[in-house]
């Protein structure tokens, strides 16, 4: 089937133009201006914004929360995400009970994702169970199409947490073979600490998460983390950074081979929703590393303006108010996480785009383009070229609205960015060059997800 994009304008990470798009089959075959070509369909895209479909590198479906026994929404609410415009996530795989990276990696793909999941996904490897097989796992990993692996330096005495001759070990194995370590840098026993001392004395309510998780509890950790993959020569991407400090160890550090990503939520939210008294309100906020202040909110905009901030991703946790609930009257008892998948690229678009503090080709390479090249997607995914998959994201420019979780529900009770003003949306969704999404609704069937196996020796080791 040949499908034309005709009229639109044209946005990558590297040039913005009026053209065409032929489509067959799932893959784009043809680039220009006003193509003559015939096709079985064309969609008239004048006066909108054609790029890539969003690339995640953040997402955690369908697994176990930092407290409790309560899993996260699943893949049936995948749905959400490709409405916002992302065809594509990279989803972390926390190990099964009894079984190694590599086995939990397929049972996710064959069990939990297989005929549920709206999008297409690469795997991240998720250390959750530390034994000295899983350092040999590591090296197995791109056979099986997976070249990242996650390491927690929070959470001390949880499943979650790794210690440091764990994260080296990991390091050095991964180099091997082209494995890129991701880390969630937080040191762990600077908020334990504090979190013990807050509860001792009473103080228990949201706003004692934001204070028990300090800058310098994510600033020492970024530090450390990319002193240890220097050490080794180990390309490190660091997750989620949040604040000033934090940004300043990256730049001061000069290692070449260390990233940074941060998440929406980060650059638009601020620590003060959390000391609202109503729990069924702050509880939405908890999350981890903690929101921060406004200025680091604009340290983050000038960051991914200036290239020391890379990915824009969600770290969507879909973790419902039930969940949360147990921690009403203690903080420390509160699964962290918030939703995002289905508001980053629009939310990105309005508070960064609209407002120029970022361009249009830097949106897509921050959301798009550099995820795919990190974890080795690029470029099949991330990409509009002759060769690359047909996932195309046609965006409407003219659209006003409120962003409201009825209207793209996101498979719980709450959206941290409810009744913000939203400026712009994807109208039309194509995933390897099916329409799955017109005028902004889902039309696309659950299950359509393929797993797309990455290669090894990603942009952490080759430089963007």
């Amino acid at each position: 089937m040949k499908t034309l994009i005709k009229g639109g304008t044209i946005v990558t990470a590297y040039e913005e133009y009026q053209g065409d798009i032929l489509i067959e089959d799932e893959k784009i075959v043809q680039l220009g201006e006003k193509l003559d070509v015939t096709a079985d369909k064309v969609i008239d895209a004048t006066g909108k914004f054609v790029f890539p479909g969003g690339v995640d590198q953040h997402t955690h479906y369908d697994a176990q929360g930092t407290v409790g026994d309560e899993n996260t929404a699943g893949y049936e609410t995948t749905d959400n995400a490709i409405v916002g415009g992302t065809t594509t996530f990279i989803e972390f795989v926390p190990q099964e009970p009894g079984m190694g990276l590599i086995d939990s990696a397929e049972y996710r793909k064959e069990h939990r994702a297989k005929g549920k999941i709206c999008v297409d996904f690469a795997l991240h490897a998720l250390v959750t169970d530390v034994k000295p097989s899983l350092f040999e796992e590591v090296k197995q990993l791109p056979a099986h199409g997976i070249s990242t692996i996650k390491v927690f330096t929070a959470y001390p005495g949880s499943y979650l947490h790794a210690d440091d001759g764990t994260l080296l070990r990991i390091l050095e194995n991964g180099k091997e073979v082209g494995v890129t370590t991701f880390v969630h840098a937080e040191n762990g026993e600077i908020i334990e600490f504090l979190r013990d001392e807050f509860v001792r004395n009473g103080k228990t309510s949201p706003k004692y998460h934001y204070l028990s998780r300090p800058p310098v509890s994510e600033a020492e950790a970024v530090r450390k983390v990319i002193y240890l993959a220097q050490s080794v020569d180990a390309p490190i991407m660091i997750v989620h950074m949040t604040c000033r400090e934090a940004l300043e160890e990256l730049k001061a550090s000069g290692y070449a081979k260390a990233y940074g990503e941060t998440c929406t939520h980060y650059m638009l939210t601020t620590k003060e929703v959390l000391d609202d008294p109503d729990f069924f309100k702050s509880g939405h906020y908890i999350c981890s590393p903690a929101l921060r202040e406004k200025e680091d909110n604009e340290a983050l905009w000038q960051a991914a303006a200036d290239g020391a901030i890379t990915v824009i991703a969600s770290d969507h946790c879909g973790i419902s108010m039930k969940m949360k609930s147990p921690g009403k009257d203690d903080f420390t008892k509160v699964p962290n996480g918030a939703p995002g998948a289905g508001d980053r690229i629009n939310m990105i678009w309005t508070n960064g785009v609209v407002t120029g503090k970022i361009s249009r080709k830097k949106f897509v390479e921050l959301c798009a383009t550099n995820p795919a090249k990190f974890n080795g997607i690029y470029p099949r995914k991330g990409h509009i070229a002759i060769g690359s998959d047909a996932d195309i994201v046609i965006f409407d420019p003219d659209y006003r609205g409120i962003v409201r979780n009825e209207d793209n529900p996101n498979g719980i009770d709450y959206n941290v960015f409810e009744g913000r003003e939203q400026i712009g949306r994807p109208q039309t969704v194509l995933l390897r060059g099916q329409v799955v999404v017109e005028n902004g609704k889902f039309t696309g069937v659950k299950g359509q997800g393929e797993f797309i196996p990455a290669s090894p020796f990603g942009a952490c080791y080759t430089g963007l």
